[in-house]
């Protein structure tokens, strides 16, 4: 719709983190997410499978996103505190908590990050 708006020379992202592979199947250009920034690695792979044509492949590797997704937005904290802890534990960014109103992570949600960053870990091994 949005192509067919803009012309073909209208650059297209897709939104919903969770939904990419769709994206790109029906026209979308790439994607933008928050969540994109914890795992880069898995994103990218989605991207170059469904330009490759390998949908099957990719929703696998969309699957395995989604469930990190979920498991990132079961800690008490907002999903962008969640996301700055993982990038603390990942690549040691020092990112600080969020702002209010926004809730900070509690002390009980660090066993869920560090599942969370497993997650990533382990599907960047499978997929990439």
């Amino acid at each position: 719709m949005f192509k067919a708006a803009g012309g073909e020379e209208c650059v297209v992202f897709n939104g919903p983190d969770e939904q990419l592979v769709g994206g790109i199947a029906i026209g979308a250009d790439g994607g933008i997410g928050g969540t994109y920034g914890v795992m880069p690695e898995l994103y990218l792979k989605i991207e170059e499978l469904v330009k490759f044509g390998k949908i099957i492949e990719a929703q696998k590797v969309n699957y395995a996103v989604d469930e990190i997704i979920y498991a990132m937005c079961k800690c008490h904290g907002n999903l962008y505190a969640v996301m700055k802890e993982i990038l603390k534990i990942r690549e040691g960014i020092e990112l600080g908590g969020v702002r209010k109103p926004l809730a900070n992570l509690i002390p009980e949600d660090m066993e869920q990050v560090n599942r969370c960053v497993k997650l990533i870990n382990e599907a960047i091994r499978v997929y990439c």
